[in-house]
């Protein structure tokens, strides 16, 4: 090799070595959140433009609300976004997390078999419909996983003071769209957020059955872990990530996404 193209060799490798100190190096950020906003696509049409806006890489662990939360408390990741207030109310009074803020809502849906064996089709009312599932031992499948779908899933059975029992009842432990694939396999019922049900409603050939209960209500946040209690927290990254779903272009992206051409979550930022 000739003298220049050793020293033009040389040049880039000082210039790649001092890329990171002066900043330039891509930054990651680590995302704990539900299985409904990577299932049903909306993270992977959201992020793209963030890490572009931020050189940032966001690695996203995708679990039920319950577990997000814990890898949130044990400092495992940088930003936890999920949907059970009564659930982040107490992560953050704890002193797990800062700068909490809403995202977004959508609502939860019955979904189940188009011969519909507990006749509840049509209904508006969540708790009178999930009392019919169970006097008609029509099978029904629980997310059983302590994800905010299955904490709201348990407040309907306790309010109704009955759930189904032995062979009609399943607790999967998994996520919504596997649960969703089961039910329909099994012909059963289940609790879903509308999101993952479009964009697995053609795979499972499930209908819905109940919907537009105010109980259904089913609002997200995003918090920061507290970099105070972690000191290796991205707590930058974590920051941007809020402050650009919660940004008046996060919330316009967020309200243009659509599953089969429907619109499935709704910014609610303040």
């Amino acid at each position: 090799m000739s003298r220049r193209p050793l020293l033009r060799f040389a040049a880039v490798v000082l210039a790649s070595a001092f890329v990171a100190p002066f900043g330039f190096a891509q930054q990651i950020i680590k995302l704990s959140t539900t299985t409904s906003t990577d299932n049903s696509g909306l993270l992977p049409y959201l992020l793209p433009e963030f890490e572009a806006k931020t050189n940032s890489k966001v690695h996203v662990i995708s679990v039920g609300t319950g577990k997000a939360l814990e890898l949130a408390k044990n400092g495992d990741v940088d930003v936890t976004l999920v949907h059970a207030r009564s659930a982040e109310d107490k992560f953050v009074a704890e002193g797990h997390g800062v700068d909490r803020r809403d995202v977004m809502y959508n609502d939860f849906i019955i979904v189940g078999p188009v011969s519909d064996p507990a006749g509840i089709k049509g209904s508006k009312d969540v708790l009178a419909s999930m009392k019919k599932i169970v006097d008609s031992k029509a099978k029904f499948i629980s997310r059983g996983d302590n994800s905010g779908t299955d904490v709201m899933e348990k407040a309907y059975w306790k309010e109704i003071g009955v759930k189904p029992e032995g062979s009609a009842y399943v607790s999967a432990g998994l996520g919504m769209g596997e649960v969703l694939t089961m039910a329909g396999e099994l012909q059963a019922y289940t609790l879903s957020d509308r999101a993952t049900y479009g964009a697995y409603k053609a795979k499972t050939g499930l209908a819905i059955v109940v919907q537009g209960d105010k109980k259904m209500f089913n609002p997200y946040g995003v918090i920061a872990v507290n970099p105070a209690k972690y000191k290796d927290i991205n707590y930058k990254g974590a920051k941007q990530f809020i402050d650009y779903l919660t940004s008046p272009e996060g919330q316009k992206k967020i309200a243009a996404f659509k599953v089969d051409g429907e619109q499935v979550f709704f910014p609610s930022a303040k």
